[in-house]
């Protein structure tokens, strides 16, 4: 096993509504290793982008993280990224450490703003001393890493690129400053079946050439099994399972896991009717 980067120990976090308070997260603990892929699997609502967002401290005004603790390990030194202040976390962490893919690159970018332009306006929030000349040829060795043509999209608009080149974008400004974790936010969805392939194959290209630990955030068990070391079941905002990707499609333990499964369709066996889990989603408001 390699060695801890980060730590979430006994997470909840909670969203104020009109009825009462949503358990979003609920007594999440989970260990992230140095250089694995982690999928984080689960329907809508399971909680995995509310975790993600507690990492990087992005959550919504209606959000209070209730308890726990979010320990990274910065070269040794162990830090509670939930007790520092958010300016130091945002000067020591934020994209330098952990950089974060958001779901929906095609929703992503600012559409009046050239490719370029983000580069420079992101890199210039973390570090202001670069210069523009620095910041894109850095911008152009990432693009050309991802398959891209540098000078073509540096100099594009948004709308002028394909989804699949927004995704790739997207994953080479995460990668700027060389962080230790990026979390990866549905980073297939709305892709055809091409470019979801080549999404993949370069997710983990990457994590190999700049030795990253991912965390990969899906709905598809099929995503989770083409790039992950070790898959975590999320449901109604707790961790139902983890394990090797092996042990989890194999020998699934939780009933919901089993359903999942289930659910993914195959091409060498009869299509039967799917079989449901007993009962009804429960009230996150009311939990059991």
């Amino acid at each position: 096993m390699n060695e801890l980067l980060l730590r979430i120990q006994s997470l909840t976090v909670l969203y104020s509504s009109r009825r009462g308070y949503v358990n979003a997260i609920r007594n999440i603990s989970l260990d992230i290793y140095e250089n694995e892929i982690l999928g984080l699997v689960g329907e809508s609502g399971s909680g995995k982008t509310t975790l993600a967002l507690s990492i990087i401290r992005q959550l919504p005004n209606n959000a209070k993280i209730n308890s726990g603790s979010i320990i990274f390990n910065e070269n040794g030194d162990y830090v509670d990224l939930l007790k520092i202040n958010y300016e130091d976390f945002r000067k020591r962490f934020l994209w330098s450490r952990i950089a974060y893919v958001p779901q929906g690159a095609m929703n992503s970018f600012n559409p009046i703003m050239k490719i370029k332009e983000h580069f420079i306006e992101t890199a210039k929030t973390h570090q202001k001393d670069l210069s523009k000349d620095e910041i894109l040829k850095r911008a152009s060795e990432l693009l050309k890493i991802m398959l891209l043509e540098p000078d073509r999209v540096l100099n594009s608009y948004p709308h002028q690129l394909s989804g699949g080149m927004k995704q790739r974008t997207l994953i080479a400004l995460a990668l700027f400053f060389n962080p230790k974790l990026v979390i990866m936010d549905e980073p297939t969805s709305a892709l055809d079946i091409v470019s979801q392939k080549v999404i993949l194959q370069d997710l983990k290209k990457v994590a190999d050439e700049f030795n990253l630990t991912v965390v990969v955030i899906t709905h598809d068990m099929g995503v989770v099994a083409e790039v992950s070391d070790r898959i975590g079941v999320m449901y109604a905002g707790r961790l139902m399972e983890i394990g090797g990707v092996e042990d989890v499609f194999y020998n699934p333990l939780h009933p919901y896991t089993q359903g999942l499964l289930n659910a993914v369709p195959r091409l060498h066996t009869e299509t039967n009717v799917l079989k449901a889990i007993p009962g009804s989603p429960p009230d996150l408001i009311n939990p059991p």
